[in-house]
């Protein structure tokens, strides 16, 4: 199926009609990841309440904070359902950690990528393999970088689509169906923390910063991202 013949079919459909026609088109093979933040909590929401056949994934990197476990845990009392978690290869994060100590990707971006590589890429790697369509919580409010991609995209590298269902939600949309829904999220987010990453790496930032400029903030980069989104 092409990109366009894909949007065309989608076109105009609620974005619960939208994941069951996702569902309907790549059975068994569709998927989404999520990180526990706020975003991703009204994805799963929609995918748990509509009994949707969706894999539900997580990379838990080895560096997260306790109030995303704590996230995490609370996800699955609400809706008893499984979340597949998936970590990393011991052996190389064993290496890299012995080679250059707990904090070497402070001290370059190639550090950091590498880092970043071991405990989120790769993983995520063999999280999508066999998949077809991969669903995840990106919104054009989070960055400039996000701005510039699509709802429903198609990865080349990856050969699977992407699809955004928030894309087009403000954080206001986000934050207002997680309260009128009393759907779990973490409580980071009511302390300034935007995007939720590992906890070495993530900060809070100022109401109406760019939500990426608490990610990596050391890094002059404009463009924060981990490997995993990158079009």
């Amino acid at each position: 199926m092409k990109l366009k013949e894909l949007s065309d079919q989608l076109s105009g459909k609620t974005i619960e009609e939208r994941l069951e026609e996702m569902v309907s088109l790549f059975r068994g093979r569709i998927i989404f990841t999520t990180s526990f933040g706020i975003e991703d909590q009204v994805i799963i929401h929609k995918i748990f309440s509509n009994n949707l056949a969706i894999k539900v994934v997580t990379l838990d990197t080895g560096r997260l904070f306790p109030e995303t476990y704590k996230a995490f845990s609370q996800t699955i009392i609400k809706y008893n359902k499984k979340i597949n978690v998936y970590f990393p290869d011991y052996l190389s994060v064993e290496k890299m950690v012995t080679e250059k100590g707990p904090f070497s990707f402070y001290e370059s971006v190639d550090n950091r990528k590498e880092c970043c590589r071991f405990r989120k890429v790769v993983p995520l790697s063999r999280a999508l393999a066999g998949m077809e369509c991969w669903i995840s919580g990106i919104r054009a409010g989070q960055s400039d970088n996000r701005s510039q991609m699509s709802d429903l995209e198609y990865d080349e590298e990856k050969k699977l689509f992407k699809f955004h269902p928030l894309f087009d939600w403000s954080i206001e949309d986000v934050e207002n169906y997680v309260k009128e829904n009393n759907i779990p999220y973490n409580s980071l987010h009511d302390k300034g923390f935007v995007s939720i990453g590992c906890e070495p790496c993530t900060r809070a930032v100022i109401k109406g910063q760019d939500s990426r400029s608490g990610r990596w903030w050391w890094e002059t980069d404009s463009q924060k991202e981990c490997g995993v989104h990158i079009k």
